[in-house]
């Protein structure tokens, strides 16, 4: 019984180490900017909303990532980043002078 008890709660304990974080790497591709998206684990984000923000954190643009965890963005000529958002721990950001 002390066991299974012990093996439970190790098992509780390892969780947060299991969570992984949100990761995103842009380019600037001519006029556009591609980004692909995922998980520190290697996992896709296919289907995961990608936002671009200027400086005063107004929205310029939104798009989903496809089916290969990539989205793309017309560039701007305004001072911009770009966040990939899973709701929890920090976002992943770019930030245009990265690029």
């Amino acid at each position: 019984m002390l066991r299974a008890l012990l093996l439970c709660a190790g098992l509780g304990l390892s969780a947060p180490a299991l969570a992984h974080y949100p990761v995103m790497d842009c380019s600037r591709d001519g006029e556009s900017v591609d980004c692909r998206v995922g998980y520190s684990d290697g996992t896709l984000a296919s289907g995961a909303e990608v936002v671009m923000y200027s400086y005063d954190d107004e929205e310029i643009g939104r798009a989903k990532a496809d089916a290969r965890s990539e989205v793309r963005f017309p560039w701007s000529e305004l001072e911009f980043y770009i966040q990939f958002d899973v709701g929890h721990e920090q976002p992943a950001e770019f930030d245009y002078v990265e690029l």
